[in-house]
């Protein structure tokens, strides 16, 4: 029996797939820095869009776009005064290390001070003897600005800048957007996109706004417990320990870590006094800041979340760890719909407020294609 001939047209469609998946994916390693910053901004402008519609409602004659202005200019300002809250302490320590930097690095080669003790008692003070020139033109070197150091500082401020318009874009016309895409599709599949979307939605804003108000917390205390145990250049410490925290899972532990170890580099009392402030710190917030405030994101086990952020730190790094969570909450949303309405039991998702869709009444049950009123 001689094979079928395969037809030239299959030949060409495969083909034709081959090559558009390698274009798309080589489009994507070229403008993955861009696409990096859509989806930052796509986040925050998911955050941002309850507070719009909220000034929109409470002010009166408001349109849109001027509640969008107001909402971004308070945010920048909240931000503006959180860095500034930051980086001042930061800038002062900063300068304050960089000017004790040669003497550390002498009483590390003589063994003295808290450091060259340290390299004691862990024979590694032969190994820093050895190099001592090596260590000094490192660290000299650090602090010398180059051209790689300001187009980092560029590059940073541009994409900073990017994502703010890109979020204030994906505000203002959001809603437009979004109407013209439905327009596409029947009332009832509308109706559906909007409840699951509206539920998406608040998803990452729960997650976003708790996190980074739990992370805040832990920076401001962890500053105030290292000034009170007299750890040096604390505000440098405790702003590394809010932005660990930030990342799940993984980043309390090692915020605690580092501000435990600068402790016991000053002293063991402090040291020890460092350990117990975050094993009770760990339990005020696993126990009472995460479930009050993450209470009205999406619940998702330890085993989704702990394999959620090791693929997305796989796929995009410290940014994958960050929006795990909240892309694994999405997503648990979305599969809990299908699952229902392939089941024949649409699933009720809370609404609230500018997010509420358009009511069920308007959305046939499965069995009939009428009013859904059971």
């Amino acid at each position: 029996m001689q094979p079928r001939p395969v037809p030239v047209r299959a030949v060409l469609t495969v083909i034709g797939l081959v090559l558009a998946t390698y274009i798309a994916w080589h489009l994507v390693v070229e403008t993955r820095r861009v696409l990096v910053w859509t989806v930052i901004a796509l986040f925050f402008a998911v955050a941002l869009h309850p507070a719009v519609g909220k000034v929109e409602r409470w002010v009166p004659r408001c349109r849109r776009a001027v509640a969008t202005l107001l909402v971004f200019a308070v945010a920048t300002v909240a931000v503006g005064a959180l860095v500034a809250l930051f980086v001042t302490p930061l800038v002062q320590e900063g300068t304050r290390l960089a000017g004790r930097l040669p003497e550390l690095i002498e009483d590390a080669r003589a063994g003295r001070g808290p450091v060259g003790n340290l390299l004691e008692r862990t024979h590694a003070l032969q190994y820093v003897q050895r190099h001592g020139d090596d260590v000094r033109d490192f660290a000299a070197g650090l602090g010398t600005p180059t051209l790689a150091f300001v187009r980092g500082a560029a590059t940073t401020l541009a994409g900073v800048v990017t994502v703010f318009v890109l979020a204030y874009l994906m505000v203002l016309e959001g809603p437009r957007v979004v109407d013209g895409a439905l327009a596409l599709v029947d009332e009832v599949r509308a109706a559906r996109i909007r409840r699951v979307g509206a539920a998406c939605a608040r998803t990452v804003t729960g997650y976003l706004t708790g996190n980074l108000l739990i992370s805040v917390i832990c920076g401001v205390l962890t500053y105030i417990a290292l000034l009170v145990a007299g750890v040096p250049f604390a505000g440098l410490i405790a702003l590394f320990v809010a932005v660990a925290d930030l990342i799940p899972l993984v980043g309390a532990t090692l915020g605690a870590v580092v501000a435990g170890l600068a402790a016991f580099l000053h002293s063991v009392p402090a040291g020890i006094g460092m350990i117990v402030f975050f094993v009770v710190y760990q339990q005020v917030e696993n126990h009472l800041l995460q479930p009050v405030i993450l209470s009205r994101t999406v619940k998702l086990n330890p085993l989704t979340v702990l394999l959620a952020i090791l693929l997305a730190t796989d796929l995009a790094g410290i940014l994958g760890a960050l929006l795990a969570i909240p892309v694994a909450g999405m997503v648990k949303v979305i599969l809990q719909d299908v699952w229902s309405h392939r089941h024949g039991r649409p699933v009720e998702l809370p609404v609230h407020g500018d997010d509420a869709p358009p009511s069920r009444s308007t959305e046939p049950s499965p069995e009939s294609g009428t009013d859904p009123a059971r």
